[in-house]
């Protein structure tokens, strides 16, 4: 038997097709109509603060980049250099550290006014312009004849912290973004500390924000995560900054994202009990802090829509969202697939072939 092969269905369910593969056995399907039209393959692990895998899905020791997944990481030398306090960053600009926003005036005119206390403007941004992902923003800037700045663009508030942090400790600000940077080596050495991996001679790349990114293991990651939901093992300074990290995000959901993201929903949802941030290329990751947990998935394809379907799901197993959690959730975890006239056409759904 071919197990690739659709399996016709005779009582007018949805046409199957076998979702598993040994390296990637989570899988995420697209529906329209009578069958599944297209699958994602995923990635993933769930893992305590030692390391230890709690749950694996799939080669969880695969390099990859950790993209804006890793936010909440970078956001911590902001925090331990004083750099924070130092400018009286307050919850909504910490929060925006780890955001990958969507360029609403609530972003940006937040990143101007920070921007504007250490005697820096948008320019100082090395990020490059972007227009607003949210598209009333984005329509709102169109008809005004404005044009997008580098405030505007999604990374914004990771790239103040980063000079913030620079501004704080006398060094250039000028050229943040290089890897030889101390800027950047310092994420770096964070990265290391908190995933446990040597990180020296792995591929490198640029993020589209223009900073460095490194090939780390997919359980490193998740561990890293794990340091965030269970900060015990870390000294003082660190377990400050990842406790205002954590509470930051929690009370400013909608500036992680935005307005009618997932992210941001699911953020307000669990509040402390879980840190969440959402990567470009079907990067997720998340810190269960109830349960002492980290996770990081990959989507193999590198589809969003797979990724916060995935996550969806894999939350529900771990036992982070509970069944009023879920209902509230429902056209996020299962996300309904409308053509443009607005009807119900599919969904994206986890397989009910997954093994949790």
């Amino acid at each position: 038997m071919n197990d690739n092969a659709p399996i016709a269905a005779s009582d007018g369910s949805v046409l199957r097709v076998h979702a598993g593969r040994p390296d990637a056995p989570i899988a995420v399907e697209v529906t329209r109509g009578g069958m599944v039209e297209s699958v994602h393959r995923v990635i993933a692990a769930v893992v305590d603060a030692s390391g230890k895998a709690v749950s694996t899905w799939g080669d969880v020791d695969r390099l990859v980049y950790g993209r804006s997944a890793i936010k909440p990481i970078q956001a911590l030398p902001v925090l331990e250099s004083g750099a924070a306090e130092a400018f009286k960053l307050d919850d909504a600009e910490v929060t925006l550290c780890c955001a990958s926003h969507s360029g609403e005036p609530m972003h940006a005119d937040r990143v101007v006014a920070w921007l504007d206390r250490l005697g820096l403007t948008a320019e100082d941004l090395e990020c490059g312009p972007q227009i607003p992902i949210h598209e009333a923003s984005a329509h709102a800037m169109i008809r005004s004849g404005a044009k997008p700045t580098r405030a505007h663009n999604n990374c914004s508030g990771k790239h103040s912290g980063m000079l913030t942090t620079a501004v704080h400790l006398g060094e250039p600000t000028k050229g943040y973004i290089g890897d030889d940077h101390p800027v950047q080596k310092r994420l770096k050495a964070v990265m290391a500390e908190m995933s446990g991996c040597d990180l020296s001679g792995v591929p490198t790349g640029y993020d589209g924000c223009g900073i460095p990114v490194y090939g780390v293991p997919l359980k490193g990651m998740a561990t890293a995560m794990a340091q965030f939901a269970d900060p015990a093992g870390q000294g003082a300074a660190r377990q400050a900054a990842i406790k205002r990290i954590v509470a930051s995000c929690a009370k400013h959901p909608l500036l992680i994202a935005g307005t009618d993201r997932f992210n941001s929903a699911l953020l307000a949802e669990t509040g402390t009990r879980c840190l969440l941030k959402s990567g470009a290329e079907g990067v997720f990751a998340g810190a269960a802090t109830e349960k002492g947990l980290g996770i990081c998935l990959k989507v193999d394809d590198g589809n969003g829509r797979a990724a916060q379907v995935a996550m969806g799901a894999i939350l529900r197993h771990i036992g982070v969202l509970d069944a009023d959690a879920q209902r509230r959730l429902a056209n996020s975890l299962t996300t309904p697939v409308r053509n443009w006239a607005g009807r119900l056409v599919g969904v994206v759904r986890p397989s009910p072939e997954l093994a949790f």
